[in-house]
């Protein structure tokens, strides 16, 4: 457990949601405390589970709108006939069923914040209506004729590539640049060091709070959870701390209680000495377990595949090794010379690894060998 000490250990009424103290966090609650402070559009972007959510309303509590309301809708929630509605209300006998008049989402947030999540799943034809009230500051309710005012403050997110979506079709390139005024990247969890064990103190803390008593960490359980990669980020620590104090409330939480894909991190801190040879059959249980999504097994099978060719056979070092560390070491490599045998050209690279070409563009981002790549 976490001492008492740990900043940012804040309730959910706090005008700082936004907890950590890694960089990429530091670097986050600056940019939002700056778009804060302006009534600029938010495009807030980011893995599932990380958090766009709690970001954007740090953007609400930190600006002049903070008393006003904060008003969200899940645009990917709602079927697409009843999306127009939601947002923009209806008049009493608009469409069957419409039995009294109605206010939409637009009209519920009034000079405060609208926050529109999974944008990417709005359908076309609501894209253009957006795009029109993004641009007029106006809309009128289904089945009406007077043209309301749109004041709220918009905050949109998304854990698509919105690029890549407008390339099939899917997204309109006019309305991602309205939305696109000033885009905030959450930092995926694997990428946050050590706020992974200041987020599960807090979401432990905020559970005892609910009375589902205490639980205690044993030995390699916090090396486990900083060296797991997290593929459901922040949503999936907190599940998992909830099932850990509902199995282990009073008492040690062991290395042993934690799932199967968690341990590994935790046996190598606890034994620095064991066997980490890195054979053929190992590989592939490797990159199940540290896969953050199919797009990145398919990266660590390419990976696999070169490491296991006979001249290439590894041999660990007598003082151990990092191999997290040394598998992205190599990736990297293995990235840099397909980037130069293909002159750049990030389509003809992608070929050469066996990955998709989004797949390929997300790793030249993370390495940040794209200053000469091309599409």
């Amino acid at each position: 457990m976490l001492d008492d000490r740990a900043p940012h250990l804040l309730t959910a009424d706090s005008p700082d949601l936004l907890l950590g103290e890694s960089p990429p966090m530091r670097t986050l609650r600056e940019q939002v405390r700056r778009v804060a402070q302006t009534d600029s559009t938010v495009l807030v972007l980011g893995e599932s589970g990380t958090g766009k959510e709690l970001v954007a309303r740090t953007v609400h509590l930190q600006s002049p709108r903070a008393a006003r309301p904060f008003v969200a809708v899940n645009c990917g929630a709602i079927p697409g006939e009843l999306m127009e509605s939601e947002l923009f209300g209806h008049e009493r006998g608009a469409f069957t069923g419409a039995l009294n008049a109605r206010k939409g989402r637009f009209e519920l947030a009034g000079r405060g914040t609208l926050f529109l999540d999974e944008i990417a799943e709005m359908s076309p034809p609501l894209q253009v209506k957006i795009l029109r009230v993004l641009q007029e500051k106006c809309f009128e309710r289904v089945g009406g004729n007077e043209v309301l005012s749109a004041q709220s403050r918009i905050v949109a997110a998304t854990h698509r590539d919105l690029e890549q979506q407008i390339g099939l079709g899917r997204f309109r390139e006019d309305l991602y640049y309205r939305l696109n005024v000033f885009p905030v990247q959450v930092p995926p969890l694997r990428q946050r060091g050590e706020d992974i064990l200041l987020l599960a103190e807090h979401a432990l803390q905020r559970l005892e709070a609910q009375g589902l008593g205490q639980v205690r960490f044993g030995d390699g359980v916090q090396q486990a959870l900083l060296s797991y990669r997290w593929p459901g980020n922040v949503r999936e620590l907190q599940n998992l701390m909830e099932r850990l104090l509902i199995l282990h409330a009073g008492s040690i939480v062991r290395l042993a209680d934690l799932p199967p894909k968690l341990r590994a991190g935790g046996d190598l801190a606890r034994d620095p000495g064991r066997d980490l040879s890195v054979t053929e059959a190992a590989l592939p249980e490797v990159a199940a377990n540290t896969a953050a999504e199919d797009d990145e097994q398919e990266g660590l099978k390419a990976l696999m595949q070169a490491m296991t060719e006979p001249v290439l056979q590894p041999v660990l070092p007598e003082e151990g090794m990092d191999l997290r560390a040394y598998l992205e070491q190599i990736e990297r490599s293995l990235i840099e010379q397909a980037l130069q045998r293909s002159r750049h050209v990030i389509a003809h690279a992608a070929q050469h690894l066996g990955l998709r070409r989004t797949t390929l563009v997300e790793k030249i981002r993370k390495y940040g060998l794209g200053a000469e790549a091309r599409e």
